[in-house]
Parts: C-alpha cells; structure tokens; sequence
C-alpha cells in the first residue's frame, strides 16, 4: 500500500522541483456545472503536465549507483518531458523511447530538456519492451509512468496540496489512464479524509480501469481527444490498490470531452488537452453525482496542439448554436447574394464564411447553391436570421 507517510515524504523530496501549483474555484466553471468546481492547475507545470510530480520523486529515491549509470523511460507525451526534465535537474543521464510514429515537437522538447530520444517500433508496446532491453543491456533505471509505488507517491502529493487550499471539498474526480494519479490521490485522501468520495474518470473508448475493476475483459480503441489517458495495459499495482480502496471509476463520452476543453478555455481562460479535462467532463456528465457539491478536480495537462484546440472550440460553438451553418438553393441572378447578406445583417449576425457553387452542386442551370457561416449570440437569434431569410422566399437548410 502506498500511504499518507510516503506521500509526505514525496512531498518532501520534490519540494523546489516541481511548481506547487494553486487550486481555485472557477465562477464560469462552477455555474456551466451547477456545482462548486475547484480546479487544481498541473498545466502550469514547466512541462506543462502533472508528471513531474512522479517522475521527480522517482528519480530522487535512486541510490547513487543507479544514478550514476542512468535512466530510461518509454513515453509519446508528457511522461517522457518530465523523466527528461528531472533526470537533468539531477545531472542524471535519460534515455528515452518513443515510437516512431512521435510528432517531431514531442521529440524536439523532450530532447530539449537533455535526454537522449531513441525512435524504436510501431506501437507503444513495442517501444516499452525495447526501453526494458535498453534498461537490461546497459544497467539503466526504468521509470515506469504509473505502475511504481514511488511514481504514484509523487502523484499523491497533488491531493495534499488540493486539501491544503480547498479543505471543504465534498468530492475529488481525476482522470485514469495507468492509473498512478489516481491511485496516489485516493490513497491520500483516504487517510486525510476519511470518506471523501474520489472518482476515477476515462473516456468511453478506453476504459480499461473501469473494465478490469468490474472483471471484465478488456475492450479499447480507437480515435480519441484524450490521447493521455488511452491505454490498454493499466498497471497492476494500481488496479490492485483500486480495488482495494473501493475506488469508482466513471466513463465519459468524447464529446464530454470537447465540451470540458471549450468551457476551461471560454469559462476559465484555461488550456486543457483532452486528458488534462476529462476531471471536469465527467462533473458535466454525471450531474446527479455532482449537483450542489463542493467538488475538487484538475486540469492535469495543457499539452494540446493549436489545431486541434482551434477544431474543438469551433466545434463546440457549433453545437451551441453560436455558429451558424446554412445551405440555401437561390436564384442565379444579380441582386440576390447583396439582399442574403442584408436579411443576415439585419438580424443581427455576422458572416465569417461563403462559398457559393454554380457548376456541381445547384440543381439547376438557373440556380446556384450558397453555403454560408454565420456568427451569432445565441440558437434564438440564428433562428431569427433563417426566419428573415425564410421571409425571403429563400430555402433553407441548416449544416
């Protein structure tokens, strides 16, 4: 068992290495969630990710011989900046492996912070058993991301702190992928406060935690926004832990997802990646578990690309009918695009995109199809604007 002393004495070593992030209650967060949302800030990490936590108490229990012949660790993300980062804090060599399918940024920061990247194999697994072949042939430390008693004591120290700033929190929510946050979390809070409810939260294409607590087999895949936390091989030591604490884990949808990103960044002003805000997914998702409460959870990482940030925040003003997508079969005359455009105007809303088709797609030689993006406040105004244009004679379709 990982206890409350081991997680002190994490707290402890780690101190002046890794940033005491603060833990703060969201206004825009809180009302969007019908509950008292505190959100505990690990994307202001110098990585950007709550890893550090692990990886810098990990790496400070190594003996002087292990340091001396150096560490390896297999990572694609935010494990692989933090060993990174840790190690050269320490002077320790790093070694780390990651697929070759890596974007070239993940590789470009990780060696950025002093570690030696070796690209090796097609998957994740293939990677980690090339990284233990490394570990064996030339004497190196492994640091496993999460299934290592002294990774999931360092990820604990999250909840001393969480408690420290919010003690009155009714209930705790962190995201699962190995399982070593949550582990260290629960095993926290469970000896801080007894009774706390903690929740784990993964994504509805990989919940392997959810899936091996219940005793059934394991079934992931698939495309997901929360890349961080898709995994199929959760660590042993964790899940045994979290069975033994009697530890919940919730599954939450994609769009889930997106909504928790675009409402950190519109309602917080804060930028998530798609692990880093399944906390807060799963408070929007399961309001009968959270309505009312006092609920503590954490924007774990910020490590999301710009484009994918910019998709989802267009996507979700899509789905709250903040953003306008019309197809209007119209007339091919002169005249008729200015009077469009003056209905829309005068309704209030702006058009941030045409794209106007004669030869393919009109039905007719005589016609042409418009399609149009139109920014607007709110449904009832989009609603407005297609009455005007409806008014017009024109036929309309919505996107």
């Amino acid at each position: 068992m990982v206890t409350l002393a081991d997680i002190r004495a994490a707290a402890a070593r780690i101190e002046g290495a890794v940033l005491r992030t603060p833990t703060l209650r969201s206004d825009a967060v809180s009302r969007a969630a019908g509950a008292q949302v505190w959100l505990k800030l690990d994307n202001l990490q110098a990585t950007g990710a709550f890893k550090e936590r692990g990886a810098a108490n990990r790496i400070a229990l190594l003996t002087a011989r292990e340091r001396a012949a150096g560490v390896v660790a297999m990572s694609a993300g935010n494990h692989a900046q933090a060993v990174a980062r840790h190690a050269a804090l320490a002077g320790i060599a790093a070694t780390i492996v990651m697929p070759k399918f890596t974007p070239a940024t993940k590789v470009v920061r990780t060696e950025g912070w002093g570690a030696r990247v070796v690209l090796h194999g097609e998957t994740l697994a293939e990677s980690a058993a090339h990284a233990h072949a490394l570990a064996l042939r030339d004497g190196l430390t492994f640091i496993h991301p999460y299934d290592d008693p002294g990774v999931i004591a360092g990820q604990g120290t999250m909840v001393l702190e969480m408690l420290e700033d919010a003690p009155a929190l009714d209930a705790l929510v962190f995201p699962v992928g190995g399982g070593g946050l949550l582990t260290g979390c629960a095993a926290a809070a469970r000896e801080l406060r007894p009774g706390l409810p903690v929740y784990g939260v993964e994504v509805e294409g990989y919940p392997a935690m959810a899936q091996r607590l219940a005793g059934s087999p394991v079934s992931v895949g698939g495309p997901t926004i929360a890349e961080g936390i898709a995994v199929r091989d959760v660590g042993e030591l964790p899940l045994a832990l979290l069975r033994q604490m009697g530890v919940e884990v919730l599954v939450v949808p994609e769009r889930a997802v997106e909504q928790a990103i675009a409402l950190l960044a519109e309602g917080a002003k804060l930028v998530a990646e798609g692990a880093g805000a399944t906390g807060l997914a799963a408070i929007l998702a399961f309001p009968d578990r959270f309505a009312g409460r006092a609920v503590g959870t954490t924007v774990c990482g910020g490590n999301i690309d710009a484009r994918i940030l910019a998709n989802v925040l267009l996507r979700n003003l899509l789905r709250d009918g903040r953003i306008l997508r019309l197809h209007l079969d119209i007339p091919d005359r002169p005249g008729v695009l200015a009077d469009i455009a003056a209905r829309v105007a005068e309704a209030g809303g702006n058009v941030i995109e045409v794209s106007h088709q004669r030869l393919f797609a009109a039905p007719s030689v005589q016609s042409a199809e418009l399609e149009l993006m139109i920014e607007v406040r709110d449904t009832a105004q989009g609603n407005a604007i297609i009455a005007a244009l409806e008014a017009g004679q024109y036929v309309v379709r919505r996107g």
